[in-house]
């Protein structure tokens, strides 16, 4: 909620990249901006640097962003400390020090790319601390799909109302439990996100925290022991009304987007109703220019209010417009839970972990976009599940959603420039390079009789054994999708079409690590063929010849594999949530204006050169060892 980016109308493309990066600066925006910019001949060697396809510079421009952000990494801790305080004008917070040798000794990749967190929460200076920690209590005592975490003398001292989502993260964080101090963890167990506080609310919040800002250097460098209003561990807790205050509410007639817009700015298409696409598509061939706009609700709401199942069907859906301390997997754009690691990404689950028993080499991979899943992400009624975006990728994936039979793709015409063409037939195309299907039908009212004989079933795919395929799409379920972490661990390439927000986002590059979808899919078949090409001889004299960029794909599928494991591996995850619940533990300390490590770094000079060693670009730290 806190971190988005708008453009009120088109201008110059030097004013545009000002905009978005000072806009990236002042509401902090957790993706980077990915806004396309001339392409840098040469960047990527051995591919097709020449090519006039916009994929190309979208793919250049990765590479560029990518390579700031390598370069840009803090190599000591004292670089850390200082970019810490220019980035978010105060001290780090106690235990900062022991998180940074504990990121070390897990061979951390970026010491700097935290800011997510300092994002969601920034709004809760607005809150008394005392007020926070009351909060937490009573909303993990009292339920409403929410558990309790509860962290007493550095132990986990209590799970309230467990559910595996809480166990899970309980397990999580007892690995580095004696770094914390005293506190209570509200944890939503429920798919969907829960909180969407008005944009009006948020800015008041954010302007408290703006002018709390300080660096004093008399900063005590502990937390505060013997807090009250924790819970009570042993009698019921008084104080702060969870089933008042919280105000849980159902979206009236299901739709979200009326409450939605709300926490939007003013001047967002969300609350003006004007076109948002040229924000954040190229204008030839409509390819994604910005993720973080192609998912960003204020940008894309109206357009897809009534195409994903989340904003007009959804399962369940109980939300507040109170600024809550909630700690959630996942997000919209448009709420304000404090995002965590996922548990399915800890749970070793064989659905959701990555198994490289059939991730053949590229060349091996069949030349297939690939997905399965079941009718889960809205509830299927006879007169509107053809607009559940699952439904809508497997009508479109099959040859069976534009009823003309054909859609527009990119081809290069004589001049080697491209330009769209619907001279192309979907249905052969599919056939010959799609396999997405559903595995199983549910969640329909009143019953799911009218996919019969209109949507078939095909069989599972396990996991392990969909990394036969070279592309793999990922598309949201009830929330987020578990599945996308292994597919960055896998040799294949993954397509990313989503509107939820998850704790790695700012980590990962479009169009260097993946290749971002429209919510609407309206790019899937462009995309396609970009990357597989067509046939020489089409079976239609009039169908256009794509030529295969395959060298583009395979390169992009190395880099992500390669990535995630200096990113996203389970190390990863642990840093990232220590690092949080010491930035939460201040948060609820009365004394957070004046505690936090106010120290140069200087003493942990010898710590990194003792097991360290020299840094290098190419290699990072390596050890003296």
């Amino acid at each position: 909620m806190v971190g988005r980016i708008f453009v009120r109308k088109q201008a110059l493309f030097c004013v545009a990249i000002a905009g978005v990066c000072i806009g990236a600066l002042l509401f902090g925006t957790a993706y980077k901006p990915t806004i396309a910019v001339p392409p840098i001949q040469g960047l990527i060697s051995g591919l097709h640097v020449s090519d006039t396809h916009p994929i190309s510079d979208l793919i250049q421009n990765a590479n560029r962003q990518w390579e700031r952000y390598e370069h840009d990494r803090s190599r000591t801790f004292r670089e850390t400390v200082e970019k810490y305080r220019q980035r978010y004008g105060r001290h780090p917070p106690p235990g900062f020090v022991d998180w940074y040798k504990f990121a070390r000794d897990r061979k951390v990749h970026n010491l700097d790319d935290f800011k997510q967190i300092l994002d969601d929460l920034r709004p809760f200076w607005g809150k008394e601390p005392r007020l926070i920690r009351q909060m937490a209590a009573s909303l993990s005592d009292h339920g409403n799909g929410i558990g309790g975490i509860h962290i007493r003398n550095k132990e986990v001292a209590k799970i309230s109302h467990p559910s595996w989502r809480v166990e899970a993260l309980a397990a999580v964080i007892s690995r580095f439990v004696e770094y914390l101090p005293d506190m209570d963890i509200a944890v939503n167990i429920h798919d969907q996100p829960r909180l969407v506080v008005p944009f009006e609310d948020i800015q008041q919040y954010l302007q408290v925290e703006q002018s709390s800002r300080n660096t004093d250097t008399t900063a005590k460098n502990s937390f505060t022991e013997g807090l009250d209003h924790l819970l009570n561990l042993t009698q019921a807790q008084d104080g702060w009304d969870e089933q008042k205050e919280a105000q849980w509410f159902s979206p009236p007639n299901h739709q979200f987007m009326e409450i939605g817009k709300m926490a939007c700015p003013p001047e967002s298409p969300a609350r003006t109703g004007k076109d948002a696409d040229h924000l954040y598509k190229t204008p030839v061939g409509g390819f994604i220019s910005n993720f973080n706009l192609s998912t960003d609700l204020c940008t894309v709401g109206l357009a897809v209010k009534d195409l994903h199942g989340l904003l007009f069907a959804p399962a369940s859906l109980l939300v507040s417009q109170k600024l809550l301390p909630v700690f959630g997997e996942c997000k919209l754009s448009v709420n304000n839970e404090i995002l965590f690691p996922a548990n399915m990404y800890t749970m070793k689950d064989p659905r959701y972990l990555y198994d490289p028993t059939f991730d053949v080499p590229w060349e091996a991979k069949t030349e297939v976009l690939l997905w399965r899943g079941a009718t889960s992400g809205g509830i299927s009624r006879e007169d509107s599940w053809k607009r559940l975006h699952r439904q809508r990728l497997v009508l479109l994936a099959n040859g069976t959603l534009d009823h003309h039979g054909q859609v527009s793709v990119l081809s290069e015409n004589a001049q080697h420039t491209y330009e769209p063409t619907r001279e192309f037939s979907l249905s052969n195309f599919a056939q010959d390079h799609f396999d997405v299907g559903f595995t199983e039908v549910w969640a329909c009212e009143p019953d799911c009789s009218f996919y019969d004989g209109v949507m078939g079933i095909k069989a599972p795919i396990p996991l392990s054994e969909q990394f036969k395929a070279k592309y793999l799409v990922d598309v949201d379920g009830h929330s987020f999708s578990g599945r996308w972490r292994a597919f960055h661990f896998s040799r294949s390439l993954g397509l990313k079409a989503t509107i939820f927000r998850e704790w790695h986002d700012s980590r990962l590059f479009p169009w260097r690590h993946f290749v971002p979808l429209d919510n609407r899919y309206d790019d899937l078949y462009s995309l396609m063929t970009y990357f597989i090409g067509t046939d020489h001889h089409s079976n239609k004299e009039a169908e256009p010849y794509i030529r295969s960029h395959n060298p583009e794909a395979k390169k992009m599928a190395s880099q992500s594999r390669t990535w995630a494991n200096q990113v996203l591996r389970d190390e990863d995850i642990d840093i990232y949530m220590l690092l949080l619940l010491l930035e939460y533990g201040r948060i609820i300390d009365d004394n957070r204006d004046s505690i936090g490590y106010s120290g140069d770094g200087r003493e942990m000079d010898e710590y990194d050169r003792k097991f360290y060693g020299p840094f290098s670009w190419a290699r990072g730290w390596s050890s003296s060892d």
